[in-house]
């Protein structure tokens, strides 16, 4: 019986996003994990079955990852090395440090970190743990849909999912979960940011895409290129995904919104799929005939470890002037 990091989160249902969305609107608080976001999820199964006799774990990661590492190492007693892009805030360097974390900041975006980390396992014999694009995170992020499926009970399936995307590995172990509970015909409203929109591109393009460049604030969503299994679902017949953008702006909006009505706070690219009920998006795809609600919004509130109050006044400096 393996260990579990993650906890089993609430399932809240949003009375304000409810009523602004004339359904009902399901949260599911991923923010309340003990590294801050889902991904202890897949990186806690991940270790589970690959460093427990590690002589440590490496990770490149913008935040939310590294985190989750960080925290499984710790409680696996392994040393943990997070390589972060100068684009991670201080804060979270900071935080990786408590945790017992060393910490190496290489490159600009995390593409260049990750080649580092890359390099790192190699020469020093450590268990590469990848932020989002292996088949063990994803089997480990599909628990957040049987937990869903668990609390919302037989019969009562969710009308549609809502999440973000940064590389995928969130997306990819929803549609696992989404398949293990039967509920492959539930649609997924998948959600970036403009500037960092690598699976929007990849869908548009009908081939995998690589960004010159992360130019959204939504730092967290930063990865130049979509892992290959979020590109083939959404090839997939079966399955039925709608990619969509906002803007930066609207996304900080969410968070803002999402502080005030529900009092939590979460980051940017986590904005980005709260934005999608916030901004009209839902209500214009259903308008449009794209999106037919069946039953309850379930939206995944990802979490993230990147924000407190100063960040939050400086994104609101950047992104309104």
């Amino acid at each position: 019986m393996e260990n579990r990091f993650h906890v089993n989160t609430p399932l809240l249902e949003s009375s304000s996003m409810s009523k602004r969305l004339g359904t009902a609107v399901y949260l599911k608080m991923e923010n309340s994990q003990p590294s801050g976001s889902f991904k202890i999820r897949g990186i806690g199964h991940l270790c589970q079955q690959l460093a427990r006799q590690s002589r440590g774990v490496v990770c490149s990661s913008g935040g939310n990852a590294g985190m989750a590492a960080a925290y499984v190492a710790r409680k696996l007693g392994v040393p943990a090395t997070i390589v972060v892009p100068s684009s991670s805030p201080p804060l979270v360097v900071q935080k990786l440090q408590d945790e017992g974390a060393t910490v190496k900041i290489i490159g600009k975006v995390w593409d260049d970190a990750n080649a580092e980390a890359l390099s790192l396992a190699e020469a020093e014999g450590l268990t590469y743990v990848p932020p989002f694009d292996h088949p063990l995170l994803w089997q480990g992020h599909a628990s957040v849909m049987s937990e869903v499926a668990a609390s919302l009970g037989p019969g009562v399936k969710p009308g549609a999912v809502l999440l973000s995307v940064g590389g995928g590995g969130l997306l990819c172990g929803v549609v696992q979960g989404l398949k293990d509970a039967g509920w492959m015909n539930v649609p997924i409203v998948a959600m970036e940011t403009v500037g960092a929109d690598c699976f929007n591109a990849a869908v548009k393009a009908g081939r995998l895409v690589t960004l010159d460049d992360i130019t959204s604030e939504a730092k967290c969503l930063g990865a130049k290129t979509v892992c290959r299994r979020a590109f083939e679902y959404s090839r997939c017949s079966e399955l039925d995904i709608i990619s969509e953008l906002v803007t930066d702006q609207q996304a900080l909006h969410a968070v803002q919104t999402f502080l005030d009505e529900e009092r939590v706070l979460v980051e940017m690219a986590c904005g980005a799929a709260l934005a999608a009920v916030y901004s009209g998006l839902i209500r214009r795809l259903q308008d449009e005939g794209r999106l037919t609600l069946s039953g309850p919004l379930l939206v995944i509130v990802c979490g993230g470890s990147s924000i407190n109050m100063e960040q939050l006044a400086n994104l609101k400096h950047k992104l309104q002037a």
